[in-house]
C-alpha cells in the first residue's frame, strides 16, 4: 500500500513539474478587433447603419453561411446576419 502511494506521489510530482509553454500566433496583415469596429453579435443592419455601406461584400459561403464585409480600416465576418469577428486592417 505504501509502495503504491509513493509511486503515485512520484508520478504526480513528475507530471506537475513538467514544462508548460504556449505559442503566440501572429498573422501578418491583421490585428484583433479595435474599439471602433463592430462587436460580436451585432446584426448586419446595425453594422451598415453605424459604419455605412462596405467597400465590398463577399459570401455567404459554407454551412453555416459565413459572409464578410470589407471597410476601409476593418473586415467584418458574419454568420447568418450576426457578427462573429471583426478584424482591423494594417
Amino acid at each position: 500500500m505504501l509502495r503504491k502511494f509513493i509511486s503515485a506521489l512520484i508520478l504526480t510530482v513528475t507530471v506537475a513539474s513538467g514544462s508548460v509553454s504556449a505559442d503566440t500566433l501572429i498573422v501578418s496583415g491583421i490585428s484583433p478587433q479595435t474599439s471602433d469596429s463592430p462587436a460580436r453579435g451585432m446584426k448586419q443592419t446595425a453594422v451598415e447603419s453605424r459604419w455605412g455601406q462596405p467597400i465590398s461584400k463577399s459570401g455567404p459561403v459554407g454551412n453555416p453561411p459565413i459572409a464578410s464585409w470589407e471597410y476601409k480600416t476593418f473586415v467584418v465576418y458574419f454568420e447568418y446576419d450576426h457578427v462573429v469577428h471583426s478584424v482591423a486592417k494594417r
